[in-house]
């Protein structure tokens, strides 16, 4: 008898680690050269240090478009994601006609003003002269290409398109094998990898013409148009771009505790995600979530808001 009393303590002992094990969790980034990604290793050490039972790790991707595929494909269970991209996304819309994906909003934590960079020496001084030019429209799959794009058509605009990564167009833009890319930036500055391109090569911004402007805010309401302060970068002066909101989204199939725990530890940091991206430093992403949210948001996000008490818009309530 001894003996089975032994035996069934020791059964229940290894089977203790089993049932207390970690639930692991992809999380969709960016490319690794984007200030982006820093910002995810960042969120993913957050989970992982103050959200029990939860552990993740931080996967390269090609943003938004590819995150949204391998969610669908349950390849990560969340992912960066622009407002833009989401809306289509959520409604079925655009890229997504008659594919509407199960996609909820955590948290927004930045806007991207989406600059068009360019080697000095190309000599394009606006937008209407990237005819015939070679030109990187955003890294392949993201929410960056697609909405130049769509931005470029409904302006009647043209380049001669190259893709592929920004550590690729990073290396064409230096070599002068592509004249320029658009790139998001890191809130009112310019991002990580155009300040390397500018260590060795003078660059310019192409900003928007008032014209180009009022067409945007009249045709694309899913986009918003900004003015960027003059010091985007040392010699930058003020000029006018095309913006969306940067976020993470989520299936609705992702538990409400689950999601309840990330969002959580991620509105509560004061440190690590400012650390991580400048920008942030001071902002509240409450607020950026209200401002830059398009979809509802996941249950477990809700919840976090409702403590708070703050009072949702209709858009980011879940439907029915």
């Amino acid at each position: 008898m001894k003996h089975l009393v032994h035996a069934l303590l020791g059964a229940t002992l290894l089977a203790g680690p089993v049932v207390a094990q970690n639930t692991d969790l992809l999380i969709g980034s960016t490319s690794a050269s984007s200030s982006h990604y820093g910002y995810f290793v960042a969120v993913g050490q957050l989970i992982n240090e103050n959200a029990e039972g939860l552990r993740t790790s931080v996967v390269e991707t090609g943003a938004t478009m590819d995150n949204i595929r391998r969610m669908e494909r349950g390849q990560v269970d969340l992912g960066l994601v622009t407002t833009n991209v989401a809306q289509h996304a959520f409604a079925g819309t655009n890229e997504f006609e008659g594919k509407q994906q199960d996609l909820t909003l955590l948290w927004v934590y930045t806007g991207a003003p989406q600059n068009v960079v360019m080697r000095t020496d190309a000599g394009v001084t606006d937008l209407s002269g990237l005819a015939g030019v070679r030109f990187n429209p955003g890294i392949k799959g993201s929410a960056t290409e697609s909405t130049t794009e769509a931005v470029f058509n409904t302006l009647g605009l043209s380049a001669d398109y190259v893709r592929g990564s920004t550590t690729d167009v990073v290396d064409m833009i230096k070599d002068n094998r592509v004249a320029g890319y658009v790139k998001s930036g890191s809130g009112n500055r310019l991002d990580g990898s155009t300040m390397d391109i500018a260590t060795s090569t003078d660059i310019t911004v192409l900003g928007l013409t008032a014209q180009q402007s009022d067409k945007l805010k009249a045709e694309m309401p899913d986009i918003s148009v900004v003015d960027i302060p003059e010091g985007a970068a040392d010699g930058v002066p003020a000029y006018t771009t095309w913006s969306f909101g940067v976020g993470v989204g989520a299936p609705s199939t992702m538990d409400e505790e689950t999601a309840y725990q990330i969002v959580k530890a991620v509105m509560e940091d004061k440190e690590a995600q400012a650390n991580a991206m400048a920008s942030l430093k001071g902002e509240s992403l409450a607020d950026i979530t209200l401002q830059f949210g398009t979809i509802p948001l996941h249950p477990g996000a809700v919840r976090w808001f409702e403590e708070q008490g703050i009072d949702l818009p209709a858009k980011l309530k879940p439907t029915e």
